[in-house]
């Protein structure tokens, strides 16, 4: 039988238990019951049920996940149900984790409650959460654990009265706190030949081999903490202990371990990355040894191998190569026989997207509780412009107001919080009165406006037909010809890289125009059409709201002749199977990061290997 003795403090805090992550992600339900985080915590916790069985309820996890609680935070417990309309079996499941979350919540409504209340009302959220379909609450409170928040849950409730009334977040910190400082001492191990125990538990057990380990200052023995309250000659006036009364009982608690027939002493090096001191009784017991002539004994097996446990691998020859650029060759059966203009950049830059995207169909999900950035400002001007296009002349006056309705609605359905709000309105309202100077400037007699029109062409491949599509954001139709416009609220790309096949959208847009691929109705068949101008919107609500940068000079049918042409010369490279994925072809050219990046191990190789 081997026996382990440490400090006092031997065992594991309820914190690392799953009963115990359960009551503080319960009680931080309580504080922010919209946390997608944390919503999604509690759904995937072991002991929850919901009145499912596992594999059922695992299912409907996925698609709560994955439709209700990822991007943007939900406004209210009905925008996730809301969500969920296509899905009713997961919508009946969140509807139970949402009442869970209330039962946590519901001491809080109005405002403050005491301690006692609002941990009873914790316990029962617990419990309607751990409900499984035969009614019970499987192995919530089972265990070591489970025994160990009980009681404290019950002490709780028994010893809470006199504190005053907190509020939601305040409760969810207390009982956070308590989690982590609540010891559970089971005494299990993972071997029925060994036992795990504090020192006081330590003394009624008798061992072939006792370990004592945790023998650094500081850990054993545990130095007396400040007492905030009472100094020293009012404890000693009043009768209390001194501090140090307890060091000395921890120095009884070794003395007994020490003395024992077979006896191994643990001292670490370092602690928690820092350099750790040997306990001072190791230093006096050398001490003492040294003074009797005498040697403690080393182990220098047992040291070797903990020296070996934090030794790397010696590395093999092929490993100081370090990671190579990504080359994927996959059949040309496979790959891509349609991609939109989008693409088609990704493609020259980084054609590893491509293959991730479109051939592996490997799509990036939303954050949970994902952040107001840029992409959802795009986004919603995006909407907004082809809305206030359709509308115009708007019914409201003055017509900026129209806009910037739109735009505030856009944000609002995004998800977007009210503190963002709050500055997209003033943004909001300066785009709105440049797109209505905007849209009276570029009106005239005769002139169509498309907006978000689709294209479509087929181009000749070596593998068969590769077709090209377009989603224009506006394209301004007069005698014949056309205007190409994006909207954007970056940068967007220089001339150069337009010209040079690094930023083919617009031109490639073009393209489509000239061969035919656009119709002016829903009802009417595509005719050709000659590109007039390729501009760009840049809309940020800023100083200047806006500016108009042409990127074409009066070559937009140049500019399209050559994209259409550096797209066939594209489609035949990749037609053969030779033909790799390589990723970051152009990395002069990919100014932002990519959802497959971290795929590509881009990391380990984009600062040793120089571009193809």
């Amino acid at each position: 039988r081997w026996g382990v003795s440490a400090d006092s403090s031997a065992g594991q805090p309820l914190a690392s238990f799953p009963v115990g992550v359960l009551i503080s992600l319960m009680a931080r339900a309580a504080a922010d019951p919209l946390n997608p985080v944390v919503l999604l915590s509690l759904i995937k916790h072991r002991f929850a049920r919901l009145g499912l069985a596992d594999l059922a309820l695992a299912g409907r996890a996925r698609e709560l996940e994955r439709h209700a609680l990822r991007g943007a935070r939900p406004r209210d417990a009905d925008q996730i149900l809301t969500r969920l309309e296509k899905y009713p079996e997961s919508r009946a499941v969140a509807e139970r984790l949402i009442e869970a979350v209330a039962l946590a919540q519901a001491p809080f409504l109005g405002g403050k409650a005491s301690a006692p209340g609002a941990m009873r009302a914790l316990a029962e959220a617990m419990e309607q959460l751990a409900l499984d379909e035969r009614g019970g609450t499987g192995d919530l409170w089972a265990g070591p654990g489970g025994e160990s928040a009980a009681g404290l849950i019950a002490g709780i409730l028994r010893e809470s009265e006199a504190l005053p009334p907190v509020d939601a977040e305040t409760f969810a910190q207390l009982i956070e706190k308590m989690v982590r400082e609540e010891t559970v001492r089971s005494g299990g191990a993972s071997h029925p030949r060994l036992r795990i125990l504090g020192a006081m538990e330590a003394r009624l057990v008798r061992a072939d081999l006792l370990i004592l380990a945790g023998l650094e200052e500081g850990v054993w023995p545990r130095m007396p903490p400040l007492d905030p309250f009472l100094s020293r000659g009012m404890r000693k006036a009043l009768g209390l202990p001194a501090p140090e009364r307890r060091i000395g009982l921890a120095a009884h608690d070794f003395a007994q371990g020490a003395s024992s027939r077979d006896v191994l002493m643990v001292v670490r090096q370092r602690r928690d990355g820092q350099p750790a001191v040997k306990s001072r009784w190791i230093w006096r017991l050398e001490t003492l040894a040294r003074g009797a002539g005498l040697e403690i004994p080393q182990d220098p097996d047992l040291q070797a191998a903990q020296i070996a446990l934090d030794q790397p691998l010696d590395p093999q020859p092929d490993d100081l190569k370090g990671a190579e650029r990504p080359r994927p060759k996959p059949p040309v059966s496979v790959r891509p026989r349609e991609l939109p203009v989008t693409a088609i950049e990704t493609w020259v830059r980084d054609p590893y997207g491509v293959y991730a995207r479109y051939i592996l169909r490997l799509r990036a999900l939303d954050r949970p509780d994902q952040p107001f950035d840029n992409r959802v400002r795009g986004s919603a001007i995006h909407k907004a412009a082809e809305r206030f296009a359709l509308d115009w002349p708007p019914a409201t006056s003055p017509p900026s107001r129209a806009f910037t309705r739109a735009y505030m609605e856009e944000l609002t359905a995004a998800g977007a919080p009210d503190v963002e709000l709050v500055r997209e309105q003033a943004l909001g309202e300066r785009a709105g009165e440049w797109m209505a100077e905007f849209e009276k400037t570029r009106r005239r007699p005769g002139l169509r406006v498309l907006v978000e029109r689709k294209g479509r062409i087929a181009l000749d491949g070596p593998m068969g037909p590769f077709h090209l599509t377009a989603r224009a954001d506006r394209l301004e139709v007069f005698e014949g010809r056309a205007s190409v416009l994006d909207f954007k609220t970056g940068q967007p790309p220089s001339r150069a890289e337009i010209k040079a096949g690094y930023a083919p959208q617009l031109s490639l847009t073009a393209a489509i125009l000239k061969e035919g691929g656009f119709s002016e109705t829903d009802d009417a068949p595509p005719r050709p059409l000659v590109p007039d101008s390729l501009v760009y919107v840049r809309l940020t609500g800023r100083d200047p709201a806006a500016e108009i940068i042409p990127r074409d000079e009066g070559d937009a049918a140049l500019l399209s002749d050559d994209a259409l042409e550096g797209l066939k010369k594209l489609i035949v490279r990749y037609d053969n199977q030779n033909q790799d994925y390589t990723a970051r072809l152009a990395m002069k050219y990919v100014n932002a990061p990519s959802d497959y990046d971290h795929l590509a191990r881009l990391k380990e190789w984009a600062s040793t290997e120089a571009d193809p």
